[in-house]
């Protein structure tokens, strides 16, 4: 990764003007790799040096995030008019370029992946790369197994959109309702919403449990975050 200015990570970190920054790194505010430094224009890499601003950790590398997405919320980085997922985040991430990868209409919850990496962000969304994201849905009506086969099979939506071959398993159906797993390998406009409804099975609610090999974190309640642990990072890359 190429090295990078220390008051341009300041200020990119969210933390500082940039003239701030120079005079914070002159006043002795700054530390790096537990040493205090008063070059703001000295080079580092940004993934392997430890910096500190007033004390506290600087975040300086690619980030990568898991939010429990609640409802009412725009997977969007702003809105003029709405809540967004990045008014979920503490402010020191707004100016690091943070974006969800992929999206959940306002109404899903469930695991949302934000970073500031666009290939890795790349990797999970194409369709090429047949990553699955699991979806715990409840509709109304029925289903059965006639539904499970027109999923594997590949839906046509109403519209006429085609959809790739897709899992739909049957957790739970009674009183008129049915709760499912569903498993998709792209992510066009409320496409889980869509397949089902075509099947005669609208949603109620709908929640993302995994994105390939990570599941949301149970510990985090509706609208809490977390970083992505190396491991995680590493099983979404591969």
């Amino acid at each position: 990764m190429p090295l990078e200015r220390i008051d341009k990570l300041l200020t990119g970190a969210g933390l500082c003007s940039r003239r701030d920054a120079v005079r914070g790194v002159k006043a002795g505010w700054v530390t790096l790799d537990g040493e205090i430094c008063r070059d703001a224009a000295k080079k580092v890499d940004p993934q392997t040096c430890r910096l500190t601003w007033k004390g506290e950790p600087v975040q300086t590398g690619r980030v990568y995030l898991m939010l429990n997405k609640p409802a009412g919320v725009l997977s969007a980085r702003q809105d003029a008019e709405q809540k967004t997922v990045l008014d979920l985040l503490p402010k020191r991430f707004l100016d690091m370029g943070l974006f969800p990868v992929g999206r959940l209409d306002k109404d899903t919850v469930g695991l949302l992946l934000l970073t500031t990496d666009g290939v890795f962000a790349h990797g999970l969304t194409s369709p090429r790369r047949h990553v699955d994201k699991v979806y715990r849905a409840e509709a109304e009506g029925v289903l059965d197994e006639r539904d499970i086969q027109a999923f594997a099979e590949g839906l046509t939506l109403r519209d006429g959109t085609k959809c790739r071959p897709a899992k739909l398993e049957i957790l739970s159906a009674e009183a008129g309702k049915t709760t499912v797993l569903v498993t998709v390998q792209e992510g066009k406009y409320h496409q889980v919403r869509r397949m089902l409804a075509s099947r005669g099975a609208p949603v109620v609610t709908l929640e993302r449990l995994s994105v390939g090999a990570v599941t949301l974190d149970p510990k985090l309640e509706r609208g809490q975050w977390r970083e992505l642990t190396a491991q995680e990072i590493a099983a979404l890359s591969g």
